[in-house]
């Protein structure tokens, strides 16, 4: 009944390296997916497999639901992940690169080159490169520690005054370019970094002999948390982890098939890196750059038709946005509708000299956040601002401390969220005085309050003026911020109190109904599945008849185990232009179907040891929309893959083509094209028939 969730996760990311392999899609797009999944691995490898090694090593840890040790879990992974990159780079180098090299787009080897071209090139690294590098020689008492995921030259250097020979590391630093493009190589031609540095390396070592030069790169342990101290200084701590993931276990050690062994050896010892660590590789290494020409301008022959986000039709861009919120609540789907209201809602609070407070949850912000600034804004000019900023965002928690110190020195009450428990919720609440009294306006959604992820992740919003779930957004703030007990809530159900038994509750529901010979329906939709008692749940539900309909994007833990329960369960995986992010839960209830959207999966880390929020839609036409969504996702038959009782997936079928996401976007640009519509023809002039001119 259960599938390992590492092995899962694995499965999902094969699920986007086989968008890399389809020979329908332009080339630019197949390279984002290939980098793409080269990009989740190294997470992945960070993350997952950095934790498991600390756990093996400990020889504490106990075997997951599916009765596997860590240490059987590693052999696993291990023997998994060397079969994708085999894959990844067989995909290179057989198919993408020779279609790169007829495209004009793929990289040139230096030692091709004419000797006036050379001369350029060393030009180039003696002026621009060179100045940038620092040798660092690793066999020394206390060896430096290399930088994780970066390239990295590994050179062998022999000198005429010393016996044997020894070993240098180079970094090439993250400023430099990966492509280095220059005149002499014409039109779109270039050579990467690796290849340029490695070539002329040797005016760094005047008077010795380099015997071996190979770029290589290191994935360090990432899965180190931060100790929450009592009464200690938290952004102190987490500041503290940061240092010590750059000094962490190297997980894996990444290098060119054709190394000479000696040196591999004398690497990975100086590196302390475990044999089944090192993966030896046929080609280029870091694919996750080889995305970049997707996103820049030009060769648009060789990328996917663009898509816009539309206006949101159920949004007045004319009038106020809490003008809008008042007048009903408001779902938005991104990023087939545009993010933009949300944005402008709390930029519009900051100014409005009757807002008197903002509160917010921050877990992951774009670079040049404009809701830091305009949450800035709003405390200078003397509102009471308060933001939850979750520092346990991983991989996020260095430029998550910065945006706090930034809200802090404008005087927002920064708040770091709850000893032991990720703060993973998406609330924001706005408390205005209208007429004399306060109302509440709130936005809860699936995603991050990030206006660049809003374009390529789809999420849900919902924007509304309703009493009870206003007053629960203020209670659940002041149970954060305040550390005090969550108590029932009106509408909606947080986590980990309160919403874990709801979610149980309602799958029951489901049960009972059918055991009762009713009709009985459960459609999900989230990123991942692998809560045990949700799965116990699940299972009863299909083997007593609930019709059970899944998309989960990526780790599912849970198949049907009975022929019974297998012929009531499909569960699918969609893989598409946008990342699939939204939750969206629907239980039929007898016909008046239940709707909810949520920030959390149905996963143990989520139900269990972070604060999130479930909320049920209950507007009659939002809660249709949402479910409607919903119905796409099982009707895809080009971008889903249908799960298998083994784990695997089936790309899935259907006589008549239907793609969810095309299918979304075509509606949002419906709506959007009607409300223009509509609103030009309350704008026009009234124009009399020719009949009313007769008579």
């Amino acid at each position: 009944m259960f599938l390992n969730r590492e092995l899962s996760w694995l499965e999902f990311n094969q699920r986007v390296l086989n968008e890399a392999r389809r020979r329908d899609l332009p080339l630019l797009e197949r390279l984002k997916f290939l980098a793409i999944s080269a990009s989740n691995l190294d997470e992945f490898f960070q993350v997952r497999v950095g934790g498991l090694m600390i756990v093996a090593r400990s020889g504490k840890g106990k075997p997951d639901f599916t009765g596997l040790t860590p240490s059987q879990q590693l052999q696993r992974i291990r023997s998994r992940a060397q079969k994708m990159v085999r894959e990844q780079y067989d995909l290179l180098n057989a198919e993408l690169l020779p279609l790169m090299r007829k495209a004009g787009v793929s990289p040139v080897s230096v030692g091709q080159l004419d000797e006036a071209q050379r001369g350029t090139l060393e030009s180039y690294f003696l002026h621009e490169v060179a100045p940038l590098l620092t040798p660092l020689a690793l066999e020394v008492e206390t060896p430096p520690v290399l930088p994780n995921l970066s390239l990295i030259l590994g050179v062998q250097l022999a000198s005429p005054e010393a016996e044997g020979s020894r070993i240098v590391a180079v970094t090439l630093p993250d400023s430099l370019p990966r492509r280095v493009h220059a005149a002499c190589l014409g039109n779109d031609a270039y050579v990467l970094i690796e290849d340029l540095a490695a070539y002329f390396i040797g005016h760094l070592f005047e008077g010795e002999s380099i015997l071996h030069c190979s770029p290589l790169r290191v994935t360090r342990n990432g899965d180190i948390a931060v100790q929450e101290e009592e009464g200690g200084d938290f952004a102190w701590e987490m500041s503290q982890v940061l240092v010590a993931r750059k000094f962490s276990d190297c997980v894996r050690l990444e290098i060119p098939q054709g190394v000479p062994n000696g040196f591999v050896t004398k690497l990975a010892e100086l590196l302390q890196a475990e044999e089944a660590s090192i993966y030896r590789v046929p080609g280029y290494l870091r694919m996750v750059d080889f995305g970049q020409m997707a996103t820049e301008p030009g060769q648009e022959l060789l990328k996917v038709e663009s898509w816009s986000p539309c206006y949101p039709a159920s949004v007045d861009a004319d009038v106020s946005m809490f003008e809008n919120i008042a007048q009903g609540d408001i779902l938005i789907n991104t990023p087939y509708e545009s993010y933009e209201p949300v944005v402008k809602l709390v930029e519009e609070a900051a100014a409005d000299p009757h807002v008197l407070a903002i509160k917010q949850v921050l877990y992951r912000t774009a670079q040049n956040s404009r809701f830091i600034a305009a949450l800035c804004r709003a405390a200078e000019l003397g509102k009471q601002v308060t933001v939850l900023v979750e520092l346990k965002a991983r991989f996020d928690e260095g430029h998550n401390l910065a945006q706090a110190e930034q809200l802090q020195r404008a005087g927002v009450q920064v708040v770091y969220g709850v000893k032991g428990y990720k703060t993973h919720a998406k609330a924001l609440l706005i408390v205005r005085r209208e007429n004399g009294t306060l109302r509440r306006y709130c936005h809860i959604g699936t995603g991050n309050y990030n206006e660049d992820t809003a374009r390529l992740y789809s999420d849900i919003s919902l924007l509304t003026v309703d009493d009870d779930i206003g007053a629960d957004i203020s209670q659940f703030f002041n149970s954060v911020t305040g550390l005090t007990a969550i108590r029932r809530f009106r509408k909606l159900q947080p986590s980990p109190a309160l919403m874990k038994p709801r979610l149980l509750e309602l799958v029951e529901a489901e049960t009972k109904r059918a055991r009762r010979g009713e009709a009985a329906g459960i459609d999900a939709k989230m990123n991942s599945l692998n809560d045990v008692e949700m799965m116990d749940a699940l299972e009863k539900a299909a083997e007593a008849g609930v019709e059970i309909r899944l998309n989960v994007r990526g780790i599912c833990c849970w198949y049907p185990s009975t022929e019974e329960g297998r012929a009531h369960t499909r569960i699918v995986s969609i893989v598409d232009r946008y990342l699939e992010h939204a939750r969206v839960f629907c239980f039929r209830n007898g016909g008046e179907p239940l709707v909810f959207i949520s920030s959390a999966d149905w996963m143990s880390r989520n139900l269990d040891r972070r604060v999130e929020l479930l909320t049920p839609i209950e507007d009659k036409k939002l809660a249709q929309h949402a479910m409607g969504v919903l119905d796409a996702c099982f009707r895809d038959n080009m971008q889903a893959s249908v799960m298998q009782e083994d784990g695997t997936y089936k790309r899935a079928e259907g006589s008549t083509p239907f793609r969810m996401q095309a299918y979304l976007r075509r509606e949002a640009r419906r709506h959007a094209r009607t409300r223009e519509r509509n609103s030009r023809t309350l704008l026009e002039p009234h124009r009399p028939k020719k009949s009313d001119l007769r008579s």
